[in-house]
Order: structure tokens, then sequence, then C-alpha cells
């Protein structure tokens, strides 16, 4: 990943950082893309003062204009952006008859609009050069019913199904699209919830997955080495799910 430059949204949470760290390790530089300003700077500091290359970039990706001013504002900052990755998501939980309008309208503004806009971002500087990779974070969520999720499975469906289509769509410009849909990852804010352990005692390696055990997959997806992959969402469970 030397000399590339990668966007990163929601890239101060648990995968994000993990995912931004691999890329700077890697030689990329990275657009740290966070709504939290000081969580931001506190990651693209590390890895500057690690020896890597970052730029805090902070806003909000749910609204268009915002979206394509933010991505500007990383090519300013690093120089033209060679990948994507689409992190940023929220995961409320609700059962079925207590999820409201607002809770619906608020997964979808991030976790598929969000991506949507900044996909669009990605896709126009990217055609120009003719090449490019964008890489969309799903979830096994998109697959597995699972109780209180059904706002947020629907939104990690319309991911995987964006993935096939922008990746069939722009595929002849030279940008691979492609996504990966993680099972259960140990996360601090998953840590807190709770349900880990349960979900791990029914994954066949008998554990959850580190934020670094889904970031690997994640970096080759959005580095040269991947020449041929299309369209596919790539499930990292440790089989807790096996398509």
């Amino acid at each position: 990943m030397h000399g590339k430059n990668v966007i990163v949204t929601g890239a101060a949470g648990g995968l994000g950082t993990a995912v931004s760290l691999g890329l700077a390790k890697a030689g990329a530089g990275v657009g740290v893309l966070d709504l939290n300003p000081e969580r931001a700077e506190a990651l693209a500091r590390r890895i500057t003062s690690e020896g890597g290359r970052a730029a805090a970039i902070v806003g909000d990706i749910t609204r268009r204009e915002s979206a394509h001013a933010l991505f500007g504002e990383a090519v300013q900052a690093l120089g033209p952006i060679d990948g994507l990755v689409n992190n940023a998501g929220v995961y409320p939980r609700r059962p079925i008859l207590e999820i409201t309008d607002e809770d619906w309208d608020f997964s979808h503004s991030v976790n598929v609009r969000g991506l949507y806009h900044m996909m669009v971002a990605a896709v126009e500087h990217m055609r120009e050069r003719g090449e490019g990779r964008i890489v969309n974070i799903a979830s096994i969520d998109a697959f597995k019913p699972h109780p209180k999720n059904s706002h947020y499975a629907a939104t990690k469906a319309a991911v995987v199904s964006l993935t096939k289509s922008f990746g069939y769509e722009v595929a002849p410009f030279g940008i691979l699209v492609n996504g990966v849909a993680p099972g259960p990852i140990a996360t601090e804010i998953a840590k807190k919830a709770g349900f880990l352990p349960e979900l791990a005692a029914a994954t066949p390696l008998g554990r959850s997955a580190e934020p670094e055990d889904i970031a690997e997959v994640i970096l080759f997806l959005v580095s040269d080495r991947n020449r041929y992959m299309v369209g596919e969402t790539v499930v990292v469970s440790g089989g807790y799910y096996i398509p």
C-alpha cells in the first residue's frame, strides 16, 4: 500500500481503528473520517507519531453535499484517493413492535445513505484515474436473523445489494467494489453489551473475532492484491454463519 491513500469512514471505532492502523502499517496514507473530532484527531496523531501518514476528516456523511466535501478534504490533505472503506455504521437494537420511524430513518441514514454518498463521491474521483477499490462493511445480520435487529439487518442487506450493483456497473472503470460481512467482533462496545460469550460459544472457532481479524480481509480487498473480485460480500465469522 506504499504510495496509496485510503479513506476509512467511522475510523475511530473499534474496527475502523484496526483498519486504519493496518493501512498505515502497510504504507498507505489514511483519511481518518469520523463524526467525533477528538477521536478522529487522536487516531490521526497516533498514526503519524508511529511514522505513518494520516489526516483527520470530521463531518457528517449522511448528507450528499457534506459527504462529497469530506471526500474532497481527504484529497486535499493526502492526494489522490485509491481506496474507500465504508465502515461507518450504527447498531440500534429494538424489538420489531417497538421500532419507530425515527429508529428506522436513523439506521438507514448512516448505514445506507451515508455509504451510498461516499461510494458516489469515490466513483466520481476514481473514474478519472481509471482505478480504485471500495470495500463496504455489511454484516452477517444481512443473511442470518437475530432478535431485535430487523431494521439494522435491512440496512446491511441493502449494503450487500449496493455492493453488487456498484460492483457490476463500475468495474469497467477499473473500480473494484466488494464487501465484508463480519460475525461477532470483540469491540469495546460489544464487550460492554454482554452478548459476546453466547455468540462465541456458538462459533466453531470458539471465540469472537478481534477487530484485526476482520481488518486483514478488508486490507486485501482494498489493495492491488485484489485483482479480480467484483461485487462479492465475504463472510468472516469464524464459522458462526456459513452461507
